[in-house]
């Protein structure tokens, strides 16, 4: 931490990245930095860039920037495991590139990395990193609304495994800043009737196979029900808990790859996400398949997951 609080005090741009299709978390980690970073050095040039988050969107706005900002800038990329899932590719464009991230290593790309894996959410590190250097740095109420936004989402209201005493103490710390709870709570919870529909449509039409659930978003089911790609993914937590069912996903379709959001209370999964062109934690993980073609020997991997975690018990 303390060597990236230098490379922030060394460059005069600072460029953050985060992940393709972002989450709260990911919005969270960015936004929240470049508002530490923004009030501790104003006279820094900060910039958050990548994909934009409908979600999210209240927390802040993408910037748009031209390839000569990267000229002698230092890049940051947050929540992101795997090179190829950086939002924005050009970041390696950077004098130096900074990778932190609480998932599981895929690659160690990056002059400087902060990975750490007992954090539940990247937003919950970049707190940290304030509240370690607290006597250098600021933190206005944009950024803790920010992180505080990202620590909500990733641990799922606090309910994730990774939740700790240090994860409410830094919470409390972000709304002694001023963080209203339930605006944020409001922000996070209003549905659409579309959203409520499409609830229906996946309660009415997931399957079962050998421990494992699961249900598809084809484009003309998302098409049908008027929500986003974004949106679509989110019911993924719908499916989950269902005894008998430890392993769990939601696949969406794209136009080139079938995105796969896998979760588990059981088995650890990251190492089959891994096999299928992805990875993230132990017990949720985001996976692709090239076609549907592939989703039989997807499941088939998954109930071996399941049988051997099974005969473990």
């Amino acid at each position: 931490m303390q060597r990236i609080l230098n490379k922030i005090k060394e460059y005069d741009c600072i460029i953050i990245h985060g992940h393709k299709r972002p989450d709260g978390d990911c919005y969270g980690a960015q936004f929240g930095l470049k508002n530490i970073i923004e009030s501790s050095f104003p006279e820094k040039n900060v910039y958050v860039v990548g994909e934009k988050s409908d979600f999210v969107d209240f927390i802040g706005k993408m910037n748009n920037i031209t390839d000569d900002a990267y000229e002698n800038a230092l890049s940051i990329v947050v929540d992101t495991a795997v090179q190829d899932r950086i939002s924005d590719p050009r970041y390696i464009k950077g004098k130096e590139v900074v990778k932190i991230d609480h998932h599981i290593p895929v690659d160690d790309y990056g002059d400087l990395r902060w990975v750490d894996t007992s954090f539940p959410s990247c937003a919950q590190m970049i707190a940290y990193f304030y509240y370690k250097f607290k006597n250098e740095l600021k933190l206005t109420l944009d950024g803790a609304i920010a992180l505080y936004t990202g620590i909500v989402t990733d641990t799922g209201r606090f309910r994730f495994r990774g939740v700790s005493k240090l994860t409410h103490q830094l919470a409390g710390m972000l709304i002694e800043k001023g963080v209203d709870v339930e605006y944020i709570d409001n922000k996070l919870s209003q549905e659409s009737l579309d959203m409520i529909a499409l609830k229906g449509y996946v309660y009415s039409n997931f399957v079962t196979t050998d421990g494992f659930i699961y249900i598809k978003m084809t484009r003309d089911v998302i098409e049908k029900y008027s929500v986003t790609d974004e949106q679509a993914a989110s019911m993924v937590g719908l499916i989950g808990g269902i005894q008998g069912y430890p392993v769990w996903a939601l696949m969406i379709e794209y136009p080139n790859e079938i995105r796969i959001r896998l979760r588990s209370n059981g088995p650890t999964i990251d190492k089959l996400a891994n096999l299928y062109g992805g990875g993230g934690h132990a017990k949720a993980s985001g996976a692709k398949l090239e076609g549907w073609e592939q989703l039989p020997a997807f499941i088939k991997d998954v109930e071996d997951v399941v049988r051997k975690y099974k005969e473990e018990l």
